[in-house]
């Protein structure tokens, strides 16, 4: 593989992808690969996948298709959740060589030393029960904020999701080891954070591979809120049951971590949040929102919701409506609900006819518009900080409040990696 010199990279899915792919590109570099554009022709491409969705999947092989035809002699690599899920599937798509799963991806250097174009595809994956170790893993020079993996894996068994069959079980790295990573970050100049993981607040499992928990989300904030250099630290998603008052107070009373807080909702129908087999009921996810804007008023909410679960009927849904529609939140990200194998939400009837699912989302969004619209009125002629990105979108830059309002401006090369003072107008 001397000749192998380049390599592309293409994300799709969370936060925590990208953090992996970030350090999947790290150990390729220093294997002697060079990263280039992923719309360049490049030795070899690296798609790290999702499978939350059927779009997920679609996308995959419509990105391994546009391969095939810009670079037909490039090595294709798959890994990712859809290709521990269907590593099979994977590699009956013509042009994919090789095929990762969840152990397996970060020996990818090792793989490639090995792998020839022409051969079928070579599958490397395991029963996701023995993936039992946490590998670290974080972006640098992506972009500003700084996405950093805590934890992975998922102990939970919601009836939609297939992340427990895709990741394993909950594991976490140490808060010593993740304090050294932020203080690792911090002396290359990253001002701010973005802790991200399955499920975040489950953080201290999996610890030494034992399943008991030795440490805790609330202990690591803590130690974090002290390193010196970062600025800023952002929770990237937190279960409404994980997400401790004390959690709470501690962020209203940090400099550092930033008043914004998404938590997954799923349904404000506390029958259907049955059948998805959530932990908590929309009255404890609501108590969570009224105490956050009761000591934190200005503080940015966001919400995960899902459309279309089956049996979700008219009266379902226009619970959901009315219950996201009276909470004090700030933005929704709303998912259509799609059928993912071997889940046991396949087994409960009826199911919502696809038209419907779209029309809810629809809904949805239009409603996200208005609460995105109302929060940051609330905000004008107010002064707060930005943290502005470095790309240069056709002379425009972007940024951040603390509270998550999203500021684009004329670019400024001295504003980037900066914090600003910035008027709401």
């Amino acid at each position: 593989m001397e000749q192998v010199k380049t390599v592309a990279f293409h994300t799709l899915g969370c936060k925590l992808n990208f953090s992996e792919t970030s350090s999947l590109s790290r150990l390729l570099e220093q294997d002697g690969f060079v990263k280039t554009d992923f719309d360049n022709t490049a030795d070899v491409y690296v798609i790290n996948t999702c499978s939350v969705t059927d779009n997920a999947d679609k996308e995959c092989r419509q990105l391994v298709r546009r391969i095939q035809r810009r670079a037909p002699e490039s090595m294709v690599v798959i890994t990712g959740c859809y290709a521990q899920l269907k590593p099979q599937e994977i590699a009956s798509i013509e042009g994919v060589d090789l095929v990762l799963g969840a152990a397996e991806k970060f020996n990818i250097a090792e793989h490639l030393k090995t792998l020839t174009k022409g051969d079928s595809a070579k599958i490397c994956s395991c029963d996701i029960e023995e993936v039992n170790t946490f590998h670290s893993s974080y972006s640098v020079n992506d972009r500003t904020r700084t996405f950093l993996k805590v934890q992975d894996g998922c102990d939970y068994g919601c009836t939609f999701c297939t992340i427990p069959m895709a990741r394993g079980k909950s594991r976490s790295d140490s808060v010593e080891s993740v304090a050294a990573h932020a203080r690792s970050l911090a002396a290359n100049g990253v001002k701010e954070i973005v802790l991200t993981g399955v499920n975040l607040g489950d953080f201290g499992k999996g610890l030494h591979g034992g399943k008991k928990r030795e440490e805790s989300f609330y202990e690591l904030i803590q130690v974090l809120d002290e390193v010196d250099g970062i600025e800023r630290y952002r929770i990237s998603s937190i279960e409404p049951n994980l997400l401790s008052n004390e959690i709470i107070t501690f962020v209203a009373g940090s400099r550092k971590f930033m008043p914004h807080f998404h938590i997954p909702l799923q349904s404000g129908n506390n029958e259907i949040l049955g059948l998805m087999r959530r932990r908590y009921r929309r009255e404890l996810y609501a108590e969570k929102v009224a105490l956050i804007k009761e000591i934190m008023p200005h503080c940015s909410i966001g919400v995960d919701v899902i459309v279309g679960f089956p049996s979700e009927s008219d009266a379902h849904f226009q619970d959901t409506y009315d219950f996201l529609h009276q909470l004090d939140v700030s933005y929704l990200h709303v998912f259509t609900y799609s059928e993912r194998a071997n889940t046991p939400a396949l087994e409960i009837q009826p199911v919502v006819p696809v038209n419907i699912r779209h029309e809810r989302n629809k809904m949805l969004r239009n409603l996200s518009h208005k609460k995105q619209q109302f929060f940051q009125e609330q905000h004008l002629n107010q002064t707060r900080k930005v943290l502005f990105e470095g790309q240069n979108k056709e002379g425009m830059m972007e940024g951040y409040t603390d509270n998550y309002i999203r500021i684009v401006t004329p670019h400024r090369q001295e504003w980037v990696n900066q914090l600003v003072d910035w008027e709401l107008r």
